[in-house]
């Protein structure tokens, strides 16, 4: 079964890029249908703002280890739900990186995940969800969410360059026709989730399905 999901995956590598890089200016406009003006998103702007406040008084070892934790254990959560078994999750004692064993040969989505997925976002959604169900929302939780949001993108953008061994793993040209849009659309669907919860999350991705649709079809007429 391992294989068999490392071989499908494997397919879609090529078509998944290419998807993600057309994508992005439906991505784009998207943006044009959030309404900000609310309370929901002034509490994750502050929570995002808290981020970088917290990011500027933390020690540089403990960030420099705290993204290396979530880049290892991103690493290992997609092993893991591609059913390959973890065999370590190591960080180097003086910080300057880690390592993630696992069995099996692996696919490009365990390569690149730590560059686009924000694993302690996703967590953070998930637990709303849960706290969603005995309790009503509040803005304290908009707030975390907005909290690791800013830690996804300061943590991406801080691991994109070109000494990170990943990226040749999986080739520069996957990453550049993958990673922005992949990232546009993590962004949206986590401001998407902030408005309405896992059904603001589908909404979102309906959303793109139909700005595609009309980006092709604008795009259709434009050349004939």
């Amino acid at each position: 079964m391992q294989v068999l999901i490392d071989r499908f995956i494997t397919l879609l590598k090529w078509p998944v890029a290419f998807y993600m890089l057309v994508s992005i200016p439906a991505y784009v406009r998207s943006l044009y249908y959030f309404n900000f003006v609310s309370l929901k998103f002034f509490a994750l702007g502050a929570g995002f703002v808290l981020f970088f406040i917290a990011r500027q008084m933390a020690d540089a070892s403990v960030k420099t280890s705290m993204q290396i934790v979530a880049h290892e254990l991103t690493h290992a959560f997609f092993a893991l739900i591609t059913l390959h078994k973890v065999k370590h999750v190591r960080v180097a004692p003086d910080d300057s990186g880690g390592s993630m064993g696992f069995e099996g040969e692996g696919n490009w989505l365990i390569v690149i995940a730590p560059y686009f997925f924000p694993l302690f976002g996703f967590f953070c959604m998930l637990f709303i969800s849960i706290w969603t169900s005995f309790a009503p929302m509040n803005l304290v939780l908009n707030g975390i969410l907005g909290y690791f949001l800013g830690y996804h993108m300061d943590t991406v953008s801080s691991q994109i360059h070109e000494k990170q061994t990943d990226l040749p793993k999986v080739s520069y040209r996957f990453c550049w026709m993958f990673l922005p849009g992949a990232n546009f659309w993590v962004i949206g669907s986590m401001l998407a989730f902030n408005s309405r919860g896992w059904d603001g999350f589908w909404d979102y991705q309906t959303l793109i399905k139909n700005l595609n649709v009309l980006n092709f079809e604008y795009l259709m007429k434009l050349i004939f």
